[in-house]
Protein backbone atom coordinates (compact mmCIF):
# COMPACT_ATOMS: atom_id res chain seq x y z
CA UNK A 1 0.00 0.00 0.00
CA UNK A 2 2.99 2.63 0.80
CA UNK A 3 4.52 1.56 -2.57
CA UNK A 4 1.21 2.36 -4.48
CA UNK A 5 0.95 5.80 -2.48
CA UNK A 6 4.61 6.74 -3.23
CA UNK A 7 3.90 6.20 -7.16
CA UNK A 8 0.97 8.12 -7.21
CA UNK A 9 2.50 11.24 -5.43
CA UNK A 10 5.66 10.40 -7.77
CA UNK A 11 3.46 10.84 -10.42
CA UNK A 12 1.31 13.84 -9.56
CA UNK A 13 4.49 15.71 -9.34
CA UNK A 14 5.83 14.54 -11.69
CA UNK A 15 2.82 15.35 -13.90
CA UNK A 16 2.93 18.52 -12.32
CA UNK A 17 6.52 19.14 -13.05
CA UNK A 18 5.70 18.41 -17.04
CA UNK A 19 2.91 20.77 -16.90
CA UNK A 20 3.90 23.81 -15.12
CA UNK A 21 5.33 25.84 -18.05
CA UNK A 22 2.81 24.39 -20.71
CA UNK A 23 0.60 27.75 -21.75
CA UNK A 24 3.30 30.09 -20.64
CA UNK A 25 5.30 32.15 -23.16
CA UNK A 26 8.87 32.35 -21.93
CA UNK A 27 10.66 35.99 -21.36
CA UNK A 28 12.88 35.44 -24.57
CA UNK A 29 9.68 34.83 -27.22
CA UNK A 30 8.35 37.06 -29.56
CA UNK A 31 5.46 39.20 -27.86
CA UNK A 32 1.60 38.13 -27.96
CA UNK A 33 -1.59 38.39 -26.56
CA UNK A 34 -1.29 37.64 -22.65
CA UNK A 35 -1.60 33.79 -21.79
CA UNK A 36 -3.63 31.10 -19.62
CA UNK A 37 -1.96 28.50 -18.06
CA UNK A 38 -2.29 25.40 -20.07
CA UNK A 39 -4.42 26.86 -22.41
CA UNK A 40 -1.99 29.44 -23.44
CA UNK A 41 -3.61 31.15 -26.26
CA UNK A 42 -6.31 28.79 -26.86
CA UNK A 43 -9.17 30.84 -25.52
CA UNK A 44 -8.91 33.43 -27.49
CA UNK A 45 -8.33 32.02 -31.25
CA UNK A 46 -11.31 32.88 -32.89
CA UNK A 47 -13.25 30.39 -35.00
CA UNK A 48 -14.08 32.55 -37.73
CA UNK A 49 -11.77 35.41 -39.58
CA UNK A 50 -8.84 34.08 -38.25
CA UNK A 51 -6.92 36.41 -40.69
CA UNK A 52 -8.73 39.68 -39.18
CA UNK A 53 -7.73 38.41 -35.84
CA UNK A 54 -4.22 37.98 -37.22
CA UNK A 55 -4.07 41.13 -38.39
CA UNK A 56 -5.23 42.77 -35.17
CA UNK A 57 -2.44 41.06 -33.30
CA UNK A 58 0.10 42.19 -35.85
CA UNK A 59 -0.15 45.75 -35.73
CA UNK A 60 -0.43 45.37 -31.92
CA UNK A 61 2.89 43.64 -31.58
CA UNK A 62 4.79 44.03 -34.26
CA UNK A 63 6.61 42.63 -37.46
CA UNK A 64 7.07 39.03 -35.53
CA UNK A 65 4.88 38.00 -32.47
CA UNK A 66 4.03 34.71 -31.32
CA UNK A 67 1.06 32.00 -29.93
CA UNK A 68 1.09 30.06 -27.30
CA UNK A 69 -1.49 26.95 -28.01
CA UNK A 70 -0.93 24.70 -25.10
CA UNK A 71 2.40 22.68 -25.65
CA UNK A 72 2.75 24.04 -28.93
CA UNK A 73 4.78 27.66 -30.50
CA UNK A 74 3.37 29.42 -33.39
CA UNK A 75 5.47 32.36 -34.56
CA UNK A 76 3.47 35.03 -36.61
CA UNK A 77 5.77 36.61 -39.43
CA UNK A 78 4.06 39.80 -40.09
CA UNK A 79 6.14 42.11 -41.98
CA UNK A 80 7.75 41.75 -45.47
CA UNK A 81 10.94 41.86 -43.72
CA UNK A 82 10.73 39.07 -41.53
CA UNK A 83 9.72 36.94 -44.29
CA UNK A 84 12.63 37.97 -46.47
CA UNK A 85 15.21 37.00 -43.40
CA UNK A 86 13.73 33.84 -42.07
CA UNK A 87 11.71 31.69 -44.76
CA UNK A 88 13.92 32.83 -47.75
CA UNK A 89 17.45 33.68 -46.13
CA UNK A 90 17.29 30.67 -43.61
CA UNK A 91 15.04 28.40 -45.70
CA UNK A 92 17.73 25.63 -44.78
CA UNK A 93 16.02 25.27 -41.45
CA UNK A 94 12.50 26.79 -42.39
CA UNK A 95 11.32 24.90 -44.84
CA UNK A 96 9.51 21.90 -42.87
CA UNK A 97 6.03 21.35 -41.90
CA UNK A 98 4.78 21.46 -38.60
CA UNK A 99 3.01 17.81 -37.29
CA UNK A 100 -0.46 18.82 -37.67
CA UNK A 101 -2.17 15.28 -36.63
CA UNK A 102 -5.50 15.45 -37.88
CA UNK A 103 -4.65 16.83 -41.60
CA UNK A 104 -2.24 14.32 -41.78
CA UNK A 105 -4.82 11.39 -41.04
CA UNK A 106 -6.63 13.44 -43.60
CA UNK A 107 -4.41 12.63 -46.28
CA UNK A 108 -2.97 9.26 -45.27
CA UNK A 109 0.34 11.21 -44.60
CA UNK A 110 0.72 11.45 -48.29
CA UNK A 111 -0.34 15.17 -49.14
CA UNK A 112 2.78 16.80 -50.54
CA UNK A 113 1.79 20.22 -49.20
CA UNK A 114 2.05 18.94 -45.78
CA UNK A 115 4.83 16.40 -46.04
CA UNK A 116 8.10 17.05 -43.78
CA UNK A 117 10.95 18.01 -45.96
CA UNK A 118 13.34 15.88 -46.56
CA UNK A 119 14.91 13.72 -49.18
CA UNK A 120 11.42 12.27 -50.33
CA UNK A 121 9.80 15.76 -50.75
CA UNK A 122 13.25 17.25 -52.74
CA UNK A 123 12.93 14.72 -54.83
CA UNK A 124 8.83 14.98 -55.78
CA UNK A 125 9.49 18.93 -56.03
CA UNK A 126 12.45 18.18 -58.25
CA UNK A 127 9.61 16.38 -60.58
CA UNK A 128 6.97 18.92 -60.29
CA UNK A 129 9.64 21.79 -60.83
CA UNK A 130 10.71 20.15 -64.40
CA UNK A 131 7.18 20.20 -65.71
CA UNK A 132 5.97 23.75 -63.52
CA UNK A 133 9.49 25.60 -64.20
CA UNK A 134 9.20 29.09 -66.27
CA UNK A 135 10.69 27.66 -69.55
CA UNK A 136 8.17 24.18 -69.58
CA UNK A 137 5.30 26.40 -68.53
CA UNK A 138 5.17 28.31 -71.88
CA UNK A 139 4.21 25.16 -73.48
CA UNK A 140 0.93 24.80 -71.75
CA UNK A 141 -0.23 27.98 -73.09
CA UNK A 142 -2.10 25.83 -75.81
CA UNK A 143 -3.98 24.44 -72.95
CA UNK A 144 -4.61 28.08 -71.85
CA UNK A 145 -5.80 29.42 -74.50
CA UNK A 146 -8.68 26.72 -75.27
CA UNK A 147 -9.80 27.23 -71.15
CA UNK A 148 -9.95 30.83 -71.97
CA UNK A 149 -12.22 30.35 -75.21
CA UNK A 150 -14.34 28.00 -73.62
CA UNK A 151 -14.83 29.78 -70.45
CA UNK A 152 -16.36 32.78 -72.89
CA UNK A 153 -18.57 30.49 -74.52
CA UNK A 154 -19.65 29.05 -71.41
CA UNK A 155 -20.18 32.79 -69.89
CA UNK A 156 -22.24 33.77 -72.95
CA UNK A 157 -24.63 30.56 -72.80
CA UNK A 158 -24.81 30.45 -69.16
CA UNK A 159 -23.83 33.40 -67.27
CA UNK A 160 -25.68 32.50 -64.08
CA UNK A 161 -23.39 29.61 -63.31
CA UNK A 162 -20.15 32.25 -63.75
CA UNK A 163 -18.64 30.45 -60.57
CA UNK A 164 -18.76 26.81 -62.02
CA UNK A 165 -17.44 27.81 -65.44
CA UNK A 166 -14.47 29.51 -63.45
CA UNK A 167 -14.56 25.88 -61.72
CA UNK A 168 -14.34 24.07 -65.00
CA UNK A 169 -11.52 26.70 -66.61
CA UNK A 170 -8.83 26.05 -63.85
CA UNK A 171 -9.86 22.39 -63.34
CA UNK A 172 -9.65 21.82 -66.85
CA UNK A 173 -6.27 23.05 -67.29
CA UNK A 174 -4.67 21.31 -64.22
CA UNK A 175 -6.22 17.67 -65.44
CA UNK A 176 -4.54 18.63 -68.82
CA UNK A 177 -1.39 19.22 -67.01
CA UNK A 178 -1.06 16.75 -64.44
CA UNK A 179 -2.97 13.32 -65.92
CA UNK A 180 -3.42 14.26 -69.96
CA UNK A 181 -7.22 15.28 -70.11
CA UNK A 182 -9.96 17.39 -69.89
CA UNK A 183 -12.59 18.20 -68.14
CA UNK A 184 -15.71 19.62 -70.33
CA UNK A 185 -18.88 19.52 -67.78
CA UNK A 186 -19.68 21.76 -65.12
CA UNK A 187 -21.32 19.08 -63.55
CA UNK A 188 -18.73 16.37 -63.21
CA UNK A 189 -18.87 15.28 -60.27
CA UNK A 190 -14.89 14.60 -59.72
CA UNK A 191 -14.54 17.70 -60.61
CA UNK A 192 -16.68 19.15 -58.32
CA UNK A 193 -15.50 16.48 -55.40
CA UNK A 194 -12.04 18.16 -55.82
CA UNK A 195 -13.38 21.52 -54.63
CA UNK A 196 -15.88 20.18 -51.83
CA UNK A 197 -13.34 17.67 -50.50
CA UNK A 198 -10.42 20.62 -50.31
CA UNK A 199 -12.68 23.23 -48.89
CA UNK A 200 -13.75 20.33 -46.44
CA UNK A 201 -9.73 19.58 -45.93
CA UNK A 202 -9.49 23.59 -45.06
CA UNK A 203 -12.44 23.41 -42.54
CA UNK A 204 -11.14 20.68 -40.30
CA UNK A 205 -7.55 22.10 -40.40
CA UNK A 206 -8.87 24.68 -38.41
CA UNK A 207 -11.36 23.13 -35.83
CA UNK A 208 -10.74 23.44 -32.16
CA UNK A 209 -10.88 19.40 -32.12
CA UNK A 210 -7.99 19.30 -34.76
CA UNK A 211 -6.23 21.59 -32.60
CA UNK A 212 -6.58 20.03 -30.09
CA UNK A 213 -4.53 16.93 -31.09
CA UNK A 214 -1.60 19.46 -31.70
CA UNK A 215 -1.81 21.11 -28.33
CA UNK A 216 -2.49 18.52 -26.49
CA UNK A 217 -0.75 15.20 -28.22
CA UNK A 218 -1.94 12.68 -25.63
CA UNK A 219 -5.56 13.15 -26.98
CA UNK A 220 -4.08 11.42 -30.38
CA UNK A 221 -4.38 8.32 -28.62
CA UNK A 222 -7.83 8.15 -27.69
CA UNK A 223 -10.26 6.32 -29.66
CA UNK A 224 -12.57 7.35 -32.18
CA UNK A 225 -15.39 6.65 -30.02
CA UNK A 226 -14.28 9.77 -28.09
CA UNK A 227 -12.60 11.58 -30.80
CA UNK A 228 -15.05 11.76 -33.97
CA UNK A 229 -12.56 14.21 -35.56
CA UNK A 230 -10.24 11.30 -35.49
CA UNK A 231 -13.07 9.01 -37.56
CA UNK A 232 -14.13 11.91 -39.92
CA UNK A 233 -10.57 12.35 -40.68
CA UNK A 234 -10.32 9.08 -41.62
CA UNK A 235 -13.47 8.75 -43.77
CA UNK A 236 -12.42 11.73 -45.58
CA UNK A 237 -9.03 10.19 -46.47
CA UNK A 238 -10.97 6.89 -47.99
CA UNK A 239 -13.26 9.10 -50.25
CA UNK A 240 -10.07 11.34 -51.56
CA UNK A 241 -7.62 8.29 -51.80
CA UNK A 242 -10.25 6.89 -54.09
CA UNK A 243 -10.25 9.88 -56.27
CA UNK A 244 -7.08 10.86 -56.55
CA UNK A 245 -6.00 7.25 -57.19
CA UNK A 246 -8.44 6.44 -59.60
CA UNK A 247 -6.72 9.48 -61.47
CA UNK A 248 -3.27 8.33 -61.22
CA UNK A 249 -4.33 4.49 -61.86
CA UNK A 250 -5.80 5.69 -65.29
CA UNK A 251 -3.21 7.69 -66.49
CA UNK A 252 -0.95 5.01 -66.06
CA UNK A 253 -3.08 2.28 -68.10
CA UNK A 254 -3.05 4.81 -70.29
CA UNK A 255 0.75 5.53 -70.66
CA UNK A 256 1.14 1.63 -71.09
CA UNK A 257 -1.42 1.68 -73.91
CA UNK A 258 0.72 4.55 -75.56
CA UNK A 259 -2.94 6.51 -75.56
CA UNK A 260 -1.31 9.19 -72.82
CA UNK A 261 -1.06 12.81 -73.45
CA UNK A 262 1.80 14.43 -72.29
CA UNK A 263 1.29 15.46 -68.43
CA UNK A 264 3.40 14.98 -65.13
CA UNK A 265 2.24 11.76 -64.95
CA UNK A 266 4.53 10.61 -67.39
CA UNK A 267 7.38 11.61 -65.36
CA UNK A 268 5.70 10.66 -62.47
CA UNK A 269 5.69 6.30 -63.59
CA UNK A 270 9.28 6.94 -64.21
CA UNK A 271 9.75 7.93 -61.16
CA UNK A 272 7.28 5.74 -59.24
CA UNK A 273 9.66 2.37 -60.40
CA UNK A 274 13.17 4.71 -59.52
CA UNK A 275 12.41 5.10 -56.10
CA UNK A 276 9.77 2.31 -55.39
CA UNK A 277 6.93 4.60 -53.47
CA UNK A 278 3.57 3.33 -53.50
CA UNK A 279 0.42 4.02 -56.34
CA UNK A 280 -1.21 5.99 -52.59
CA UNK A 281 1.51 8.09 -52.55
CA UNK A 282 1.39 8.89 -56.31
CA UNK A 283 -1.80 9.11 -56.47
CA UNK A 284 -1.46 12.04 -53.71
CA UNK A 285 0.92 13.78 -55.85
CA UNK A 286 -1.13 14.45 -58.62
CA UNK A 287 -4.19 15.16 -56.33
CA UNK A 288 -2.22 17.30 -54.37
CA UNK A 289 -1.19 19.43 -57.69
CA UNK A 290 -4.78 19.17 -58.84
CA UNK A 291 -5.78 20.65 -55.98
CA UNK A 292 -3.57 23.61 -56.16
CA UNK A 293 -3.99 24.19 -59.59
CA UNK A 294 -7.86 24.08 -59.39
CA UNK A 295 -8.59 25.99 -56.20
CA UNK A 296 -6.19 29.06 -55.47
CA UNK A 297 -6.88 30.40 -59.47
CA UNK A 298 -10.42 29.76 -59.25
CA UNK A 299 -11.20 31.62 -55.88
CA UNK A 300 -8.84 34.31 -57.10
CA UNK A 301 -10.89 35.00 -60.01
CA UNK A 302 -14.12 34.76 -57.72
CA UNK A 303 -12.23 37.50 -55.83
CA UNK A 304 -11.52 39.54 -58.93
CA UNK A 305 -14.90 39.16 -59.90
CA UNK A 306 -16.18 40.46 -57.16
CA UNK A 307 -14.04 43.89 -57.15
CA UNK A 308 -15.13 44.56 -60.37
CA UNK A 309 -18.53 45.00 -58.97
CA UNK A 310 -17.81 46.94 -56.43
CA UNK A 311 -15.15 49.26 -58.45
CA UNK A 312 -16.61 49.90 -61.63
CA UNK A 313 -14.72 52.30 -62.69
CA UNK A 314 -11.58 49.61 -62.53
CA UNK A 315 -13.09 47.43 -65.00
CA UNK A 316 -14.09 50.53 -67.24
CA UNK A 317 -10.44 51.79 -67.72
CA UNK A 318 -9.04 48.09 -68.13
CA UNK A 319 -11.56 47.79 -70.81
CA UNK A 320 -10.61 51.06 -72.21
CA UNK A 321 -6.70 49.51 -72.84
CA UNK A 322 -8.46 46.42 -74.11
CA UNK A 323 -9.97 48.09 -76.81
CA UNK A 324 -6.95 50.30 -77.22
CA UNK A 325 -4.63 47.15 -77.88
CA UNK A 326 -7.41 44.36 -79.79
CA UNK A 327 -9.71 46.34 -80.97
CA UNK A 328 -12.19 43.63 -82.24
CA UNK A 329 -9.81 40.74 -81.76
CA UNK A 330 -9.71 38.42 -78.57
CA UNK A 331 -6.69 39.18 -76.33
CA UNK A 332 -3.68 36.99 -76.02
CA UNK A 333 -0.49 36.35 -73.83
CA UNK A 334 1.80 38.31 -77.01
CA UNK A 335 -0.41 41.80 -75.99
CA UNK A 336 0.65 41.36 -72.44
CA UNK A 337 3.38 43.67 -72.52
CA UNK A 338 1.12 46.55 -74.33
CA UNK A 339 -1.11 46.22 -71.44
CA UNK A 340 -0.14 47.21 -68.57
CA UNK A 341 -2.83 48.32 -66.67
CA UNK A 342 -4.38 44.28 -66.57
CA UNK A 343 -0.89 42.72 -65.82
CA UNK A 344 -1.53 45.83 -62.61
CA UNK A 345 -4.96 44.20 -62.01
CA UNK A 346 -3.68 40.56 -62.59
CA UNK A 347 -1.24 42.24 -58.88
CA UNK A 348 -3.76 43.58 -57.19
CA UNK A 349 -6.72 40.80 -57.13
CA UNK A 350 -3.40 38.45 -56.08
CA UNK A 351 -3.39 41.49 -53.00
CA UNK A 352 -6.51 42.46 -53.07
CA UNK A 353 -8.37 38.79 -52.20
CA UNK A 354 -5.15 36.64 -51.16
CA UNK A 355 -6.93 33.43 -51.02
CA UNK A 356 -4.17 31.66 -48.37
CA UNK A 357 -4.67 34.63 -45.93
CA UNK A 358 -2.69 33.16 -43.02
CA UNK A 359 -0.18 31.09 -45.06
CA UNK A 360 0.57 27.39 -45.36
CA UNK A 361 2.44 26.41 -41.99
CA UNK A 362 6.44 26.07 -42.20
CA UNK A 363 8.27 24.17 -39.24
CA UNK A 364 11.42 25.57 -37.82
CA UNK A 365 13.89 22.51 -37.24
CA UNK A 366 15.86 23.69 -34.98
CA UNK A 367 16.75 26.53 -32.25
CA UNK A 368 17.01 30.13 -34.32
CA UNK A 369 16.94 34.01 -33.27
CA UNK A 370 15.42 36.58 -34.50
CA UNK A 371 15.41 40.53 -33.79
CA UNK A 372 16.54 39.39 -30.22
CA UNK A 373 14.01 36.68 -29.92
CA UNK A 374 14.00 32.97 -29.22
CA UNK A 375 12.30 30.45 -31.91
CA UNK A 376 12.53 27.11 -30.72
CA UNK A 377 13.25 23.91 -32.92
CA UNK A 378 9.53 22.58 -33.72
CA UNK A 379 7.89 25.76 -33.42
CA UNK A 380 5.05 26.35 -36.55
CA UNK A 381 6.00 29.62 -38.51
CA UNK A 382 3.70 31.41 -40.83
CA UNK A 383 2.94 34.16 -43.00
CA UNK A 384 0.39 36.82 -41.73
CA UNK A 385 -0.81 36.95 -45.97
CA UNK A 386 -4.01 39.11 -45.00
CA UNK A 387 -1.76 41.64 -42.49
CA UNK A 388 0.95 42.07 -45.13
CA UNK A 389 -1.49 42.84 -48.02
CA UNK A 390 -3.54 45.16 -45.74
CA UNK A 391 -0.83 47.34 -43.95
CA UNK A 392 -1.46 50.76 -44.64
CA UNK A 393 2.48 51.73 -44.93
CA UNK A 394 3.12 49.24 -47.07
CA UNK A 395 -0.22 49.66 -49.37
CA UNK A 396 -1.74 52.57 -49.05
CA UNK A 397 -6.01 52.65 -48.67
CA UNK A 398 -5.50 48.49 -48.96
CA UNK A 399 -9.35 47.88 -48.78
CA UNK A 400 -9.67 50.09 -51.88
CA UNK A 401 -8.98 47.67 -55.34
CA UNK A 402 -6.38 50.17 -57.29
CA UNK A 403 -3.89 48.54 -59.92
CA UNK A 404 -2.02 51.61 -60.17
CA UNK A 405 -0.37 50.71 -57.13
CA UNK A 406 1.78 48.44 -59.32
CA UNK A 407 1.96 51.31 -62.31
CA UNK A 408 5.89 50.96 -61.93
CA UNK A 409 6.17 47.08 -60.99
CA UNK A 410 6.99 44.84 -64.04
CA UNK A 411 7.96 41.85 -62.90
CA UNK A 412 6.46 38.36 -62.91
CA UNK A 413 5.63 36.98 -59.47
CA UNK A 414 8.51 34.73 -59.75
CA UNK A 415 10.57 37.32 -60.13
CA UNK A 416 9.28 39.78 -57.36
CA UNK A 417 9.22 36.74 -55.04
CA UNK A 418 13.26 36.34 -55.56
CA UNK A 419 13.55 39.83 -55.84
CA UNK A 420 16.81 40.89 -52.52
CA UNK A 421 14.62 44.31 -51.89
CA UNK A 422 11.57 42.63 -50.30
CA UNK A 423 9.66 46.00 -50.42
CA UNK A 424 9.38 45.68 -54.47
CA UNK A 425 7.27 42.32 -53.97
CA UNK A 426 4.05 42.43 -55.39
CA UNK A 427 2.71 40.25 -52.83
CA UNK A 428 2.53 36.74 -50.72
CA UNK A 429 -0.17 34.79 -51.76
CA UNK A 430 2.51 31.90 -53.23
CA UNK A 431 4.66 31.93 -50.02
CA UNK A 432 8.20 32.07 -49.59
CA UNK A 433 11.57 30.35 -49.15
CA UNK A 434 11.49 26.79 -50.51
CA UNK A 435 7.86 26.08 -50.40
CA UNK A 436 7.02 28.94 -52.83
CA UNK A 437 4.25 27.59 -55.09
CA UNK A 438 5.63 25.81 -57.69
CA UNK A 439 2.87 26.92 -60.57
CA UNK A 440 3.28 30.53 -59.83
CA UNK A 441 4.35 30.87 -63.66
CA UNK A 442 1.11 29.43 -64.50
CA UNK A 443 -1.18 31.11 -62.71
CA UNK A 444 0.40 34.75 -63.62
CA UNK A 445 -0.66 33.68 -67.24
CA UNK A 446 -4.16 32.01 -66.63
CA UNK A 447 -5.00 34.96 -64.54
CA UNK A 448 -4.40 37.76 -67.44
CA UNK A 449 -5.82 35.54 -70.24
CA UNK A 450 -9.08 35.05 -67.62
CA UNK A 451 -9.50 39.08 -66.88
CA UNK A 452 -8.08 40.22 -70.42
CA UNK A 453 -10.58 37.93 -72.37
CA UNK A 454 -13.37 38.34 -69.74
CA UNK A 455 -13.42 42.54 -69.83
CA UNK A 456 -13.21 42.35 -73.77
CA UNK A 457 -15.95 40.25 -74.01
CA UNK A 458 -18.38 41.03 -70.78
CA UNK A 459 -19.50 43.86 -68.66
CA UNK A 460 -20.28 42.93 -64.78
CA UNK A 461 -22.66 44.51 -62.97
CA UNK A 462 -24.30 44.57 -59.10
CA UNK A 463 -27.87 43.85 -59.95
CA UNK A 464 -30.06 46.55 -58.64
CA UNK A 465 -30.94 46.41 -55.08
CA UNK A 466 -28.01 43.86 -54.33
CA UNK A 467 -24.96 43.83 -52.34
CA UNK A 468 -22.04 42.04 -51.86
CA UNK A 469 -19.26 41.81 -48.62
CA UNK A 470 -16.10 41.47 -49.28
CA UNK A 471 -15.83 40.56 -45.41
CA UNK A 472 -17.84 37.58 -46.17
CA UNK A 473 -15.49 34.87 -47.15
CA UNK A 474 -14.80 31.02 -46.78
CA UNK A 475 -13.48 29.58 -44.17
CA UNK A 476 -10.78 27.50 -44.31
CA UNK A 477 -7.06 27.24 -45.81
CA UNK A 478 -8.43 28.65 -49.12
CA UNK A 479 -10.67 31.47 -48.76
CA UNK A 480 -13.02 32.69 -51.49
CA UNK A 481 -15.92 35.34 -51.30
CA UNK A 482 -19.37 33.73 -50.30
CA UNK A 483 -21.99 36.02 -52.01
CA UNK A 484 -21.32 37.65 -55.75
CA UNK A 485 -24.61 38.71 -57.06
CA UNK A 486 -23.51 39.98 -60.68
CA UNK A 487 -25.42 40.76 -63.90
CA UNK A 488 -22.99 39.43 -66.70
CA UNK A 489 -23.95 40.80 -70.30
CA UNK A 490 -22.17 40.75 -73.55
CA UNK A 491 -20.61 43.84 -74.79
CA UNK A 492 -22.17 43.66 -78.08
CA UNK A 493 -23.97 41.52 -80.30
CA UNK A 494 -20.52 41.78 -82.60
CA UNK A 495 -18.20 40.46 -79.14
CA UNK A 496 -20.72 37.70 -78.90
CA UNK A 497 -21.02 36.73 -82.25
CA UNK A 498 -17.01 36.87 -82.11
CA UNK A 499 -16.58 34.15 -79.43
CA UNK A 500 -18.25 32.11 -81.05
CA UNK A 501 -15.88 32.43 -84.17
CA UNK A 502 -12.99 32.39 -81.75
CA UNK A 503 -14.62 28.92 -80.14
CA UNK A 504 -14.92 27.81 -83.95
CA UNK A 505 -10.91 27.90 -84.42
CA UNK A 506 -10.33 25.64 -81.45
CA UNK A 507 -13.10 23.21 -81.29
CA UNK A 508 -12.14 21.54 -85.01
CA UNK A 509 -9.31 20.43 -82.84
CA UNK A 510 -11.42 18.48 -80.29
CA UNK A 511 -12.88 14.93 -81.07
CA UNK A 512 -16.39 14.47 -80.24
CA UNK A 513 -15.36 13.90 -76.23
CA UNK A 514 -14.18 17.54 -76.23
CA UNK A 515 -10.60 15.70 -75.76
CA UNK A 516 -7.15 17.05 -77.97
CA UNK A 517 -7.34 15.19 -81.34
CA UNK A 518 -3.59 15.38 -80.83
CA UNK A 519 -1.39 16.76 -78.73
CA UNK A 520 -0.74 20.70 -79.39
CA UNK A 521 2.66 21.82 -81.20
CA UNK A 522 5.42 22.71 -78.90
CA UNK A 523 4.20 21.21 -75.48
CA UNK A 524 6.76 19.61 -72.80
CA UNK A 525 6.94 16.04 -73.96
CA UNK A 526 9.13 13.47 -72.10
CA UNK A 527 11.72 11.26 -73.46
CA UNK A 528 9.53 7.85 -75.01
CA UNK A 529 6.15 9.03 -74.54
CA UNK A 530 4.60 7.93 -77.42
CA UNK A 531 1.63 10.68 -78.08
CA UNK A 532 1.80 11.96 -81.96
CA UNK A 533 2.24 15.66 -82.05
CA UNK A 534 0.48 17.56 -84.59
Amino acid sequence: MYTVSVSIVLFIVFAVYKLRNVGRRPANYPPGPPTLPILGNLHLMPKTKLHEQFKKWGDEYGPIYSLINGSTTFIVLNSDQAVKDLLDKRSNIYSSRPDNYIPNRMSGGSRIAMMKYGKMWRKIRSTIHEHLNINASKSYIPYQDLETRQLLVNFLDNPTRWVDHLKLLTNSLTTQMVFGFRVTDPDDEKMQQVYTGFQRFGEIFFTVAAQMMDCYPIFRSFPEVLMPIKRTAREHHEIERELYCGHWLTAKEKLQAGTLSPCMCVDLVASQKREGYSDILAGYITGTMLEGGSDTTWSELVGWMQAMVLFPNVARTAQEEIDRVCGDRLPSLEDESNMPYIRCCVKEALRFMPTVSVGIPHAVIEDDWYMGYKIPKGATVTINVWGIHNDPNRHPSPRTFDPTRYADDHQTSYEAAVNPDVTKRDHFLFGAGRRICAGMHIADRSMFLAISRLLWAFNFELPEGATTDPRDLSEGIVMHPRNVPVNITARSEERAEAIRKEWDVVEGKLDEGGQWKKVPEGMFVKQGLKAQKS
